[in-house]
């Protein structure tokens, strides 16, 4: 049991790692121009193609209950394929990876609150609380702490359009633990997968048409080898792994580590400072995931 829990704290790990690397990458696609709604494109298209062998005879199988559901996986693809990892890397041209990441950091919290929204689960006062005061320590690191910012409402759009991707993973979260599926982790990703490119598409032509084109060679090969194959695929099954060993709440614990590896990362290979909002929208955020979690500790 012990070496089980071990090999878990050491998948899930290297999970955050994995994660916090993705942006790190984001960031370095936007120096070396690769366009982004085209890079999430590229990741997709050849993660639902290694993942195809694999799944497609499972997918045949379950063809009717796949398009009974096929308006829930198509949101599902929407708010997590097509849009959030666009917006991802997109924000990533115009932010500091500390301040994107620190964001992400809030999405267990907006989880909590979607779904409450949408009838999924109850909140407690706490947990109300943690949602005021992460949404704080974003609007914190959006205006960097700065009144002229806020009267002349000059943010950075790379800020804002993270809050998007914060948003629309959140809703593709609160979703996903609604149900319960007839079809394996792996088959469900790739229905997900597929449902999402055939969205990105256009969007992916629209960038290319305006002349955002892919400037082949080792950069790109290198980006687009990293995020295939480990933010979007070994990250996945390692998490898979590691919620089935020690249960879903303990293994989110770990996610808490991405804004701290993340921004190491960044201070260490983008030389970017640590300012002094980002370490006040980190307060904020860090004491709204502590209240939000009472749940569990108090369940």
């Amino acid at each position: 049991m012990k070496n089980n829990n071990k090999l878990a704290y050491l998948i899930l790990i290297l999970t955050t790692i994995f994660w916090s690397g993705n942006f790190i990458v984001g960031k370095a696609a936007s120096l070396f121009q690769i366009p982004p709604f085209s890079l999430n494109f590229y990741r997709w298209f050849f993660a639902g193609l290694i993942l195809f062998p694999f799944t497609y005879k499972e997918i045949i199988k379950n063809k009717k209950y796949i398009f009974d559901n096929l308006g829930f996986f198509i949101i599902l693809g929407i708010s997590s394929i097509t849009i959030f990892n666009s917006i991802v890397y997109y924000s990533l041209y115009h932010t500091q990876v500390i301040s994107g990441i620190l964001m992400i950091s809030t999405i267990p919290v907006w989880i909590i609150f979607i779904s409450s929204i949408l009838k999924i689960e109850k909140t407690n006062i706490f947990q109300i609380i943690g949602v005021i005061l992460s949404l704080t320590g974003v609007i914190f690191i959006i205006t960097q702490a700065d009144l002229n910012l806020i009267k002349n409402l000059n943010f950075n759009k790379g800020d804002l359009s993270m809050v998007v991707a914060m948003f629309s993973w959140a809703i593709y979260s609160a979703l996903l633990k609604s149900k319960k599926y007839k079809i394996s982790q792996m088959s469900l990703l790739e229905v997900v997968i597929i449902c999402g490119l055939f969205f990105l598409i256009p969007i992916y032509l629209i960038e290319i048409r305006m002349g955002n084109q892919i400037i082949l060679g080792k950069p790109f090969y290198l980006i687009l080898a990293y995020v295939v194959i480990f933010p979007g695929l070994a990250a996945f099954f390692f998490w898979i792994k590691g919620i089935s060993i020690i249960g879903a709440n303990r293994a989110g614990i770990f996610l808490h580590l991405m804004p701290i590896m993340g921004a190491i990362m960044a201070m260490l290979i983008f030389d970017e400072k640590f300012m002094f909002y980002h370490i006040l929208g980190a307060c904020f955020i860090i004491t709204g995931i502590l209240l939000s979690n009472k749940k569990t500790q108090n369940a």
